[in-house]
């Protein structure tokens, strides 16, 4: 059947959810996508048999879309998180010190004369990011022993952490949602760089292969799940990776700048996760493409507004795992 291309007809008060239901009978570009992920995200969070993943990189973290995870975590809407060490790190830093707005187009060699990091259009200042966080490690680490012991698991370590943090923190958000958030790159931070140079002072591990073993045990025994990825690397891949042994994920919603041309992971369509088994084949699933921070507030306030009053459970699935 062929559906017709109805115009956008815009009015005074236009709710960003009725313009996303506009978006959809337009025929739009990439507009339709857009629509599209807010259907599948409503339906997913909906569904009370769906074990909700989120996913996500550090980078936006650095913004204020950290405000938007942060809430969505405060809502129940997604049961796991798996992000990367460096969204540690911000949401750290940010807990003690402050960012900044930036540019793209400025010299380098100029900021670092004068101690600023630039990430993207962000400038953080030296001392409001490193020496933040090897601060809080080296405090926070001998407590950590004397209560987990000696060999601990990162998504315990970050549930611990979450107690210490301050309002508007993702991790603090988490861990009063019962919500466990694993980080498999944990170390490949500023974060894992001072847990890794203060395990020479106190005797403690990391237990990865823990973590490992409990998105396996989720995977063998969900009967339904979605996910919201945003970005990708090693948080996507662990999120489709461990659902595949369910037989795929049954909600997907990406969000991507990465081409798919150059065979990367981040730039992977969802249609190509179904020839892994990370996507069920039946699934409901829609590739995004564009710049998460532009597009996740509006797909956030639109899914708000649909939603209404619905209140989600969620699962207190790190009293189990």
């Amino acid at each position: 059947m062929m559906r017709k291309v109805e115009d956008i007809i815009p009015y005074a008060g236009m709710q960003i959810s009725d313009l996303m239901e506009a978006l959809e009978r337009s025929g739009g570009f990439t507009s339709k996508f857009l629509s599209e992920s807010v259907s599948i995200l409503e339906d997913m969070v909906r569904d009370p048999k769906s074990v909700n993943f989120l996913s996500f990189p550090a980078d936006i973290i650095s913004t204020g879309a950290r405000g938007i995870i942060v809430d969505a975590i405060k809502r129940k809407f997604f049961d796991v998180i798996i992000t990367t060490g460096g969204t540690i790190d911000h949401d750290i830093a940010r807990c003690y010190a402050d960012y900044y707005h930036g540019s793209f187009d400025v010299s380098d060699e100029e900021l670092y004369e004068k101690e600023i990091h630039r990430l993207g259009n962000i400038f953080i200042p030296f001392k409001n990011y490193g020496p933040v966080i090897e601060t809080k490690v080296k405090e926070w680490i001998p407590d950590v022993i004397e209560e987990l012991g000696p060999k601990f698991s990162p998504s315990e370590l970050l549930h611990w952490i979450g107690g210490k943090m301050c309002e508007g923190s993702i991790l603090r958000a988490a861990k009063e949602s019962k919500v466990p958030i694993f980080s498999p790159g944990l170390l490949d931070s500023s974060f894992g760089t001072a847990i890794s140079l203060f395990s020479q002072e106190k005797d403690f591990s990391l237990d990865f292969i823990k973590d490992m073993l409990k998105l396996a045990e989720l995977g063998f025994t969900m009967e339904k799940s979605g996910a919201l990825v945003l970005g990708g690397g090693i948080s996507k891949h662990h999120t489709i990776w461990w659902n595949q042994f369910k037989g795929g994920l049954d909600y997907v919603v990406y969000i991507s700048t990465a081409v798919e041309w150059d065979g990367s992971l981040s730039g992977a369509r969802d249609r190509e996760a179904v020839s892994w088994g990370k996507v069920s084949k039946h699934a409901r699933r829609v590739f995004v493409p564009g710049e998460v921070t532009a597009l996740l507030p509006f797909i956030y306030v639109a899914l708000l507004e649909r939603l209404g009053d619905f209140k989600r459970e969620g699962r207190t699935l790190i009293n189990k795992l």
